[in-house]
């Protein structure tokens, strides 16, 4: 297990070994590298070639939004090394015996705490069927940035003791990235964007931009509002056509593009040296995904600067960011002025954006991908429906009967509270009547 800063060569330290044993004994399916994102696979693969390549490497790239048919003809040539995501690499067990992973000598978790973490994009099933296939004599190897309580109970949990090596630092970020934040309401969150780029932009055109968002319709929104600013920018996100995705990257990559607008899809591994600045549009939710994102800069000792945009809701998210990466983020200046006089145009643009991208069939997209996930998971999407109509309906039922328990007590203490009161009049009534005679 290795757990170092972002920019350290990871990639390297795993690369390199592997080559060298196979060059003492070259053979196909040799290693298995497992990553969470497809864009990452592709760029393994790369320093898979560049460095394998006296050695006359051969290796295949496994992930989804491809054919599976060419896939599986490259597997049966039996490649030296696959660099695969988990999702498509046990699509292919559970579908296809044209193929054995039962000979690989390494198995490599790249980003190993994502890979492992239960959350939104759950691999444990993926990965139950790839772990099935490979044999179990075999060298294990995890690499992340980020050390979490599933790799710690993984390190205490396995059979022979494995060997650990952490970048020891007191901070958890590079020394050469300089980190802001930029405290603001959020109705004005646009306008600070819109000023921050312009800025860069003119001080510095040769720089390249990440800007880091939350979800994919905001991520969508943000490059059509900069591109009605004339800015030249472009989006990566997961509801993208993978030959898009690809494009897009490329053409950040090849400085074509200045800006790459994204959500954490990009936030792991990319290695892109011409990025100076990485924004984030929302603070991270969680300290670990932070330090990920700004990752993306002041990589093998390059400088960079990473600036969150922070709300009033967000003030707790970055305590625990701070607390994490064991620094204090400071306050980035800029004139206030100068955002106030864009505001208005930003806001309308940015409406402009959300109306035009309602028109289009955005939601709908995000809708089959839903089915056919559900599908491919072996649910029926319309039972699904169903069930979730059904349980809307209990729940409505449930608030129902609830708000009607709480009216009937409500007016029950009203007219105890009532009758409490006639009582004290009626008596006061009688006192008086009293002192009259």
């Amino acid at each position: 297990m290795g757990c170092a800063k972002t920019g350290s060569g990871k990639t390297a330290a795993f690369v390199l070994p592997v080559l060298q044993k196979l060059s003492e004994d070259p053979y196909g399916i040799f290693c298995l590298v497992l990553t969470p994102t497809r864009e990452l696979a592709y760029q393994i693969a790369e320093q898979f070639r560049v460095l394998g390549k006296p050695l006359g490497l051969k290796d295949c790239i496994i992930v989804g939004g491809m054919d599976m048919v060419a896939q599986a003809l490259e597997l049966s040539r039996k490649p030296h090394v696959v660099i695969a995501t988990p999702g498509r690499l046990a699509d292919h067990l559970r579908s296809s015996r044209t193929f054995s992973l039962r000979k690989i000598k390494f198995l490599v978790l790249d980003e190993a705490d994502r890979l492992l973490e239960q959350g939104c994009t759950d691999f444990t099933k993926d990965l139950e069927v790839i772990l099935g296939a490979v044999p179990a004599t075999r060298q294990t190897l995890l690499f992340s940035a980020t050390l979490t309580d599933t790799l710690n109970e993984l390190k205490s949990l396995a059979m022979n003791k494995p060997f650990f090596w952490e970048s020891q630092a007191e901070v958890r970020t590079v020394d050469e990235l300089v980190q802001r934040y930029l405290l603001m309401p959020e109705r004005v969150k646009d306008a600070y964007l819109v000023h921050l780029i312009q800025t860069f932009q003119d001080e510095h055109e040769d720089w390249s931009i990440i800007i880091f968002t939350s979800t994919c319709k905001n991520c969508q929104i943000l490059n059509m509002m900069l591109k009605k600013f004339n800015f030249p920018s472009v989006a990566l996100h997961s509801m993208m056509k993978q030959k898009q995705r690809f494009a897009a990257l490329a053409k950040f990559k090849s400085s074509v593009f200045k800006i790459l607008i994204a959500t954490d899809v990009a936030a792991r591994g990319l290695d892109i040296p011409t990025v100076q600045v990485v924004i984030n549009h929302n603070t991270p939710g969680l300290p670990k995904i932070y330090i990920h994102r700004v990752g993306r800069t002041a990589r093998a000792g390059r400088h960079g600067l990473a600036i969150t945009l922070v709300t009033q809701y967000d003030i707790h998210l970055v305590h625990a960011i701070e607390e994490q990466i064991k620094t204090k983020l400071q306050e980035f200046s800029v004139e206030e002025r100068a955002v106030l006089g864009i505001l208005t145009q930003v806001n309308v643009a940015r409406r402009e954006c959300e109306i035009k991208l309602e028109a289009t069939d955005f939601d709908e997209k995000k809708e089959i991908n839903k089915r056919k996930q559900m599908i491919l998971e072996g649910k029926d999407p319309d039972l699904e429906a169903k069930r979730k109509a059904e349980l809307a309906k209990i729940k409505k039922k449930n608030k129902q009967f609830r708000e009607r328990v709480q009216q009937t007590l409500q007016e029950k203490k009203q007219l105890q509270l009532k009758r409490k009161l006639q009582k004290k009049a009626r008596r006061q009534q009688r006192r008086s009547a009293k002192e009259e005679k």
